[in-house]
């Protein structure tokens, strides 16, 4: 559900917030209690039900952002990401999953699906046509993922969502890399979005969560799974990541200026063999990315040449930190095929395009000038041990 009368900041500052009745300070007050009266009350509270205070308030704040009639925050992006999948699958249905989708959707699928009878396909692609061919008679979910992790593909959302409605299909996003500043996939007709809250909506590297946005209808079947799963999150974590979106549509633009400058500088390295970003205008799905997106984002992808080793580049590294995660304020690389798809088999990341060469780079805040000179020194001290080896 859009708000069009707050702007993105505002919205980021002050919906969802809980007032101070008492002390009238200036921030929401942090409810810790994971016990509540449950007589003579409109509702009967407990954390695992999503519905402490601090939870409730969140949940419209990200509503809010997502431009979703309700929402429901997770322990996690993988416990967002299994409820809401097992929400809408049951024994006897079949899912069509993305081919270029993070590596622990990926594991999710192929080592729990079949436990609990549910079918499912990857896509060859990442088009609408190829959703459309691995559709079956059963098929319950259309799952996507768009720019994808590691290798930042564009998907067609308002085209994917069509597709899903003339077959009666739910559609579900992952919306992780975009975050709801760069891309509001409910504005094209998707279903249900989820985020790992852990990457921009928490932006500092020190909140784990997860985030499912829809209809209420939908939202309350969540629900009813996320009770019996039981991924919800501390009240402490809640108030912290409420604290983190205030900022989060400052943080992100500013991701997004570092991303396009980077890809550009990159792109024109000659030490560099290809540069994934879909702020390029060489990239496949440039002109789509503009079309469905608000900013490209802050994440890209890049291959080195094959006579410099990417793990000596890491190491050499000063400024920039080789970490596991991303989407923080501060600038880190990684090797997916070591972390992010480290689960997936060396043929199905092959199939992917996902190489042991390629590195993950996600933008910060800092300076440019500054992530540039820390790759030249880099590149530069594995290239002279090159040469004296």
């Amino acid at each position: 559900m859009k708000n069009d009368t707050k702007g993105l900041n505002t919205i980021c500052t002050h919906v969802g917030e809980l007032e101070d009745n008492e002390f009238k300070g200036a921030v929401s007050p942090l409810y810790m209690s994971t016990s509540y009266q449950f007589e003579d009350v409109a509702v009967k509270r407990y954390p695992r039900y999503y519905n402490t205070p601090n939870q409730e308030a969140l949940g419209k704040k990200l509503a809010a952002l997502e431009h979703t009639e309700a929402a429901l925050i997770f322990g996690s992006g993988m416990a967002a990401i299994s409820t809401a999948l097992m929400t809408f699958l049951q024994s006897g249905d079949h899912v069509v999953l993305q081919q270029t989708i993070y590596g622990g959707t990926y594991h999710f699928a192929v080592s729990q699906f079949e436990r609990f009878g549910i079918e499912y396909s990857f896509t060859t692609g990442w088009e609408v046509e190829d959703f459309e061919k691995e559709i079956k008679p059963n098929t319950k979910v259309l799952y996507l993922e768009t720019p994808s992790n590691p290798l930042l593909t564009i998907t067609d959302v308002k085209a994917v969502a069509d597709l899903a409605k003339k077959k009666g299909i739910l559609s579900m996003i992952d919306n992780t890399f975009a975050s709801p500043i760069n891309q509001n996939p409910i504005d094209f007709g998707i279903d249900v979005v989820v985020h790992s809250a852990t990457k921009y909506m928490g932006g500092h590297s020190d909140i784990c969560a997860g985030v499912v946005a829809a209809s209420q209808e939908h939202i309350d079947k969540v629900w009813q799974t996320g009770i019996c799963f039981g991924g919800s999150l501390s009240d402490y974590t809640v108030w912290l990541l409420e604290r983190s979106l205030k900022t989060m549509a400052i943080r992100v633009k500013a991701q997004n200026e570092n991303a396009m400058q980077m890809a550009t500088y990159l792109s024109q390295n000659k030490d560099v063999d290809n540069v994934y970003y879909p702020g390029l205008e060489d990239h496949p799905g440039h002109e789509l990315a503009k079309s469905q997106m608000n900013g490209f984002g802050g994440m890209l992808s890049f291959e080195l040449n094959s006579g410099i080793d990417a793990s000596l580049f890491f190491k050499e590294l000063k400024l920039i930190k080789p970490s596991m995660s991303l989407a923080g304020i501060e600038s880190t690389v990684l090797s997916p095929t070591q972390t992010s798809h480290a689960l997936m088999s060396p043929e199905d990341r092959a199939k992917q395009g996902i190489k042991d060469s390629l590195i993950r780079f996600s933008l910060g805040i800092e300076e440019t000038e500054d992530l540039i000179a820390d790759i030249e020194q880099a590149i530069a001290k594995v290239k002279s041990m090159t040469v004296t080896a």
